[in-house]
């Protein structure tokens, strides 16, 4: 089983929350926005703990080191390709101008055979709850909408 760790970065403005969600790059999702942003998570092996991969692929896919919050466990979702992704939430604040992920490689175009780089978040952005509802991919959901459950 594939297993993914990731971290939900929040922020308060003006007293309400907002989570940090990456959109990802390369051209399949070029031209698709609602319901494909991510937290920022990647996969990790059998042998190594949950909690470090997500640190570990947030500066991977954010090219920025994590705040220093509390992480706060989210726990797991199954998506719906099998993965099971385990996230937490950790409060801080960073500039997504800064932003500058690690890239992966993939054939493109489909059957050319030239293998090209693109990065595995080609922006990051700060929205409210409702709107990362909508913009979050929807396997994900359920980690936001236990994130909204804490007390605020």
């Amino acid at each position: 089983m594939r297993r993914s760790a990731g971290l939900l970065l929040w922020r308060r403005v003006d007293g309400a929350r907002q989570v940090l969600l990456g959109h990802p790059g390369g051209p399949l999702f070029a031209r698709r926005d609602e319901g494909v942003w991510s937290i920022p998570k990647g996969e990790h092996g059998p042998g190594e703990v949950p909690l470090d991969a997500a640190y570990r692929e947030f500066t991977e896919e954010t090219g920025l080191a994590p705040p220093a919050g509390e992480p706060v466990a989210l726990g797991e979702v199954r998506l719906r390709s099998g993965k099971v992704v385990t996230a937490w939430a950790v409060e801080g604040d960073l500039d997504v101008t800064q932003v500058r992920s690690g890239p992966f490689e993939m054939t493109w175009p489909p059957r050319s055979g030239r293998v090209q780089s693109f990065p595995e978040l080609d922006r990051a952005a700060w929205f409210d709850l409702d709107t990362a509802r909508s913009k979050l991919t929807p396997g994900q959901v359920p980690l936001l909408d236990r994130f909204a459950a804490l007390p605020s």
